[in-house]
């Protein structure tokens, strides 16, 4: 390592990443990181299997959600020659694919398909579609080129708010409810969201990172005290789940695999953005070539952990944000910590009876957990977007992309005289944006905008250093050509 990307001394870390903290430092911190993560792992497979009406194997579903979250976590940190970041990232199920997931779920259940099939062409399509990320690890710098803010920021945003249906669907009490709309429904979310708005606005760190499953377990037990919840059946849960690759069978279809694939596009940029905010929570560069091989053999890891996931019948798997936050919390920022993090998520995800209870949580209480993240989702997205600046040409990509994909969400009959094939492709909102999004940004000329010394974004400036690693690491006065690449 050269002096220039020598990590700075942090008072703040108690062990640094390549410590070894104590046993007791080390299990306390491992549990904090999985109590931040745990609702996040498990909840787009609640979401999609409540969906899709796959009851009866959502406690397996979850089981593997939690069993390939933990090898993902051991992977990343460990570090397997190219592969893995060496940081203590955690792995877990992403919300970004669940619309997608969703899309291509109803569209086999349309056409007659049972839960095998259902599960099978899911997890084939995110099998292959996860070799793109794989692929483009390599290439994160020329990706940014063409999949610039302005894209993903409205990709983003466009996954949050096409999610919002579904959370207000669950706080009325789910799909299909012969009650929905009943005011204890309304009662659950509203006690699950006001929970979770209230301990975020404390000022105890502890109680702001759990909001979330403080907010589920309240709004769980209320039910359970209103008789809504029924244990009657968990006795008939298998007592452990044995991982079995493929176990719905392998199917793979063009028309599911595109929107896929889409968000497979952009799941590289976001993960860039964690890994470097992790390498600079964690005192690591966030410039020169051991910063570049640590971002690609991140992404790496990413890609062949959701492969992973699919062989395993799991969603695909993404670094986790909120973790970083926990690092902070603990000042432990040890990678030693992972492993113990991935040995229990593997042992979490080997009994399905955790699977089974979760899987009995009321619709309403998860409802309003949903609303909150999915939300969040949107406002990372429109922060993106603020932070790539909304002048007229973003402006009118925005507008243009946002408009189709919820319009189009909104009003599907308007692709009624397109090719069956075509019609199941475009009427996913986020393929519709992205591709609006895309070939807006490469055909709209560009803007040049001067900026004041006093505009230095340095947050910009890490994406720059992505593409450019021999950039000076002070910034200085944007010229017109420097802003033209940070637009590109």
């Amino acid at each position: 390592m050269t002096v220039s990307e020598k990590a700075p001394r942090n008072n703040d870390l108690i062990y640094g990443l390549n410590d070894r903290p104590h046993f007791t430092a080390t299990v306390f911190a491992a549990l904090q990181h999985v109590l931040a993560s745990f609702v996040g792992i498990i909840t787009p497979t609640l979401i999609m299997g409540g969906a899709l009406g796959l009851q009866s194997e959502i406690p397996y579903l979850i089981s593997m959600a939690l069993f390939v979250s933990g090898l993902g976590t051991f992977v990343q940190a460990k570090r397997f020659g190219p592969v893995g970041s060496g940081l203590l990232c955690l792995q877990g199920t992403s919300f970004s694919f669940i619309s997608v997931i969703l899309s291509a779920g109803f569209m086999v259940k349309a056409r007659g398909g049972g839960t095998d099939e259902i599960l099978s062409t899911i997890f084939g399509v995110c099998f292959f579609a996860a070799f793109i990320e794989v692929v483009l690890s390599q290439f994160i710098g020329k990706l940014r080129m063409l999949i610039t803010p302005v894209v993903t920021g409205t990709i983003i945003t466009l996954m949050g708010l096409s999610l919002i249906k579904v959370a207000m669907t669950d706080i009325a009490g789910g799909f299909g409810a012969a009650d929905l709309g009943a005011a204890s429904h309304v009662f659950l979310a509203a006690l699950v969201l006001g929970t979770i708005v209230v301990l975020n606005r404390v000022d105890v760190p502890f109680l702001r990172l759990g909001a979330i499953v403080i907010g589920l377990t309240l709004g769980y037990v209320v039910a359970w005290l209103m008789g809504t919840v029924d244990f009657a059946n968990l006795p008939e849960v298998p007592v452990v789940s044995v991982p079995v690759p493929f176990k719905y069978g392998f199917n793979f279809d063009w028309v599911a695999f595109v929107p896929v694939a889409v968000i497979f596009l952009v799941s590289p940029l976001e993960a860039a953005g964690d890994l470097t905010a992790n390498s600079m929570i964690s005192r690591q560069p966030v410039k020169g070539p051991l910063y570049i091989r640590r971002i690609k053999s991140g992404l790496l890891a990413d890609g062949l952990n959701s492969a992973m996931a699919a062989v395993f019948n799991s969603m695909p798997m993404v670094t986790f944000a909120q973790n970083n936050g926990v690092i902070q919390l603990t000042g432990v920022a040890s990678r030693y910590v992972a492993f113990f993090i991935a040995g229990l998520l593997v042992l979490l995800g080997l009994f399905p009876m955790i699977g089974a209870v979760l899987q009995l949580m009321p619709k309403p209480v998860l409802g309003g957990a949903e609303l909150v993240m999915f939300g969040t989702v949107a406002v990372a997205g429109i922060k993106i977007l603020a932070e790539a600046g909304l002048h007229r040409r973003n402006m009118l990509i925005v507008a243009i992309s946002v408009g189709m994909g919820l319009g189009i969400a909104a009003v599907p009959e308007v692709l009624r005289e397109l090719p069956q094939a075509l019609r199941n492709i475009f009427e996913s909102p986020i393929t519709v944006g992205a591709l609006c999004a895309i070939v807006l940004n490469i055909f709209l000329p560009e803007e040049f905008i001067e900026l004041e010394e006093d505009d230095f974004d340095p947050e910009a400036s890490i994406l720059q250093v992505m593409e450019n690693p021999d950039l000076p690491a002070k910034a200085e006065p944007a010229s017109k050509a420097a802003v033209a690449q940070l637009n590109r």
